[in-house]
């Protein structure tokens, strides 16, 4: 079957059509995994994300404008969909108060990850603390601004400025214990 486009895809779903759904889900179901595994602490939760992702693609579809990327619409719902898993989660968020200490340190911080491959960061970045994770994720790999995530999470920007140095440190020392032994 040749691959469908993304305007047929959506008028297809929106009709209903299981052929359309099917066709659309795989095609966009190995990338969003790939973006949902970095949010997840295993497979298993990933794979959960994914099947609420596209329940909420599905029942949403109407809402799409066509005014970007069906890719990137659906990005944003599986992101969205993730984030909602993390807070679900009772520690989602670490205690964080003052966030003064961290500032210079975190500008100044050499990027760890960047000479890393993306197979072991994963690993790494599944072994976060959930908050953690999610605000490294928002910051350093989704480019989204403190400001940006403090909306998205619900918390103060001081509070995502604290994760995100928190989560830096927290690798640097699962890092650290890799190399040692």
């Amino acid at each position: 079957m040749q691959q469908l486009t993304d305007q047929e895809l959506v008028q297809g779903v929106l009709q209903g059509n299981p052929t359309h759904q099917s066709a659309l889900y795989r095609q966009y179901s190995t990338p969003m995994f790939r973006v949902l595994l970095r949010f997840a602490r295993d497979r298993a939760e990933a794979e959960d994300m994914l099947q609420d992702g596209f329940i909420r693609v599905f029942r949403d579809m109407g809402q799409f404008r066509g005014e970007g990327a069906l890719g990137g619409w659906i990005r944003r719902i599986m992101v969205n969909t993730a984030l909602s898993h993390l807070r679900k989660q009772r520690d989602f968020l670490r205690d964080t108060s003052d966030f003064s200490p961290f500032e210079n340190q975190l500008r100044t911080d050499e990027d760890f990850a960047s000479n890393m491959d993306a197979e072991t960061l994963l690993k790494y970045l599944q072994r976060l603390p959930p908050g953690y994770r999610a605000v490294f994720n928002l910051y350093a790999i989704d480019g989204f601004s403190h400001e940006e995530i403090s909306e998205q999470l619900g918390i103060s920007i001081g509070t995502s400025k604290s994760q995100l140095f928190k989560a830096r440190e927290y690798l640097k020392r699962i890092l650290d214990k890799s190399f040692i032994t």
